[in-house]
């Protein structure tokens, strides 16, 4: 016959529940043996130095069996137990009433006090205090009928035979209703260890779909902030072509006065003036050089969005950027180091972000660090058939905790209000759409670098 998981776990309960039970009883009963010394002094004096000594043997033959319920053969026979040592003081009160008065004893009411206390205090058996009851009759009536006592009162000892009777009946449904009660508060007890396991389990759930769920408000979070960029590309792209559309006329009418200009003899003749209109034009050629580099940049047409198969000068991508964040360069030395073709494949607008990025990040990094003479080395090569390119900066570095996330989206080291941390994470989304990777290298307190690379042109 199998049993269940929850009858296995009351058992095992049980038997703790009984060992412990047993070993405090066993300790209350030596406690009690050993000071009914008293009603021996008052009662029959004459006996006060044998039944000192059997109360002495009967605590010392109590403790013997208490120790055994320390051993995993004493555990599991704890019950059989704990009813030898709760017949040792019957045994013993029943050798008392034999010495005694026989029915007429008033050691009868210790065989009563301890049936009555196997069936309230002690975890027993139905069948177990049963036996207990009826071996403690017994007793009594050996203690009773036994010479050297004639004429025993029958009614007497008929009475207190159906008194210990009754006890041991009435022990006997304790024993009974307190067996039931414990395994009903153990069953709940179970109960609501399943249920706060199910609702342990029900928050580890909502945990990890609250972990998914932040997880997902982060990229929606990267994307909201790549879309308005991109509308900002958009709203640049529209104002460039704009700007180039009505620039572009007048602009070309100041060029052509000014070569008109030039070749007028009085301006040949006059230094002065023919440096005027020189630096003139020059100016009116970098205002078409801005306003190209403005639409090359942020400028898409419809359908053909980050198209990557179209060549371009690395060179020129390179140039427009620079003019592009002139502004934020000034004070800031640039070199640049290119072999003679820098003919690559790509989104040449996307690849001018990336660059504005980078050098418009070095720029804000020495400045806040107040770099003393601030400058930038652009490097670029060719390796295993690809462009490297490296953006190199002498500022105060990288720490090396932020140096793995300086990709994440809105990581940022910037001050509230000067960035939402998205231009390099963009960056790295534009060059690993290339099929290139973009990466960080740094020493702090002497340069950071970032690099990438791009595919030839065919």
């Amino acid at each position: 016959m199998t049993t269940s998981p929850l009858q296995s776990g009351y058992q095992t309960e049980l038997a703790d529940f009984r060992v412990t039970f047993s070993r405090g009883g066993a300790c209350t009963a030596i406690a009690l043996v050993l000071l009914g010394v008293g009603l021996d002094y008052a009662q029959y004096p004459q006996h006060q130095t044998s039944f000192a000594l059997a109360r002495l043997l009967v605590s010392l033959m109590i403790g013997g069996i208490v120790a055994l319920l320390d051993t995993s053969v004493g555990r599991r026979l704890t019950p059989w137990l704990t009813l030898s040592w709760l017949l040792l003081p019957q045994m013993m009160i029943s050798w008392m009433i034999w010495c005694t008065d026989g029915v007429l004893s008033p050691y009868y009411m210790g065989l009563n006090l301890a049936i009555f206390a196997s069936g309230i205090a002690l975890p027993f058996g139905l069948w177990q205090n049963l036996v207990f009851g009826v071996l403690s009759c017994f007793l009594y009536l050996l203690a009773c009928l036994l010479p050297p006592h004639n004429g025993v009162p029958l009614g007497t000892m008929t009475v207190n035979v159906l008194l210990l009777l009754f006890a041991a009946a009435a022990s006997a449904v304790y024993t009974f209703f307190n067996e039931r009660v414990r395994f009903m508060l153990f069953r709940l007890k179970a109960e609501v260890s399943e249920k706060n396991a199910e609702v342990s389990a029900k928050n580890a759930e909502v945990s990890a779909t609250n972990a998914e769920l932040e997880v997902t408000n982060r990229q929606l979070l990267d994307i909201k902030g790549q879309l308005l960029q991109q509308e900002k590309m958009a709203a640049i792209g529209t104002l460039a072509a704009g700007l180039l559309h009505e620039v572009n006329n007048p602009v070309n009418f100041c060029l052509m006065a000014i070569e008109v200009a030039i070749e007028e003899p009085m301006a040949k003749k006059e230094p002065t003036l023919l440096e005027c209109l020189v630096d003139a034009r020059q100016g009116m050629q970098r205002i078409q050089h801005i306003v190209s580099d403005l639409k090359t940049f942020a400028y898409r047409k419809p359908g053909v969005e980050a198209e990557l198969g179209t060549p371009f000068l690395f060179e020129k991508a390179l140039d427009s950027a620079i003019r592009l964040v002139g502004h934020e360069l000034r004070g800031v030395t640039v070199t640049r180091e290119l072999p003679a073709d820098t003919l690559v494949q790509g989104d040449e607008a996307a690849i001018i972000g990336v660059l504005i990025n980078l050098l418009s990040n070095a720029v804000l990094a020495m400045r806040k660090a107040g770099t003393p003479a601030p400058a930038i080395h652009v490097n670029v090569r060719w390796t295993e058939e690809r462009l490297h390119v490296t953006v190199k900066d002498n500022g105060p570095g990288i720490a090396p905790e932020n140096i793995a996330r300086v990709f994440e989206p809105f990581f940022t080291t910037r001050e509230v209000g000067q960035g939402l941390g998205l231009g390099l994470s963009i960056s790295y989304a534009v060059i690993e759409r290339h099929g290139g990777l973009l990466f960080a290298e740094s020493e702090l307190g002497s340069w950071a670098a970032f690099s990438f690379d791009l595919s030839p042109a065919p």
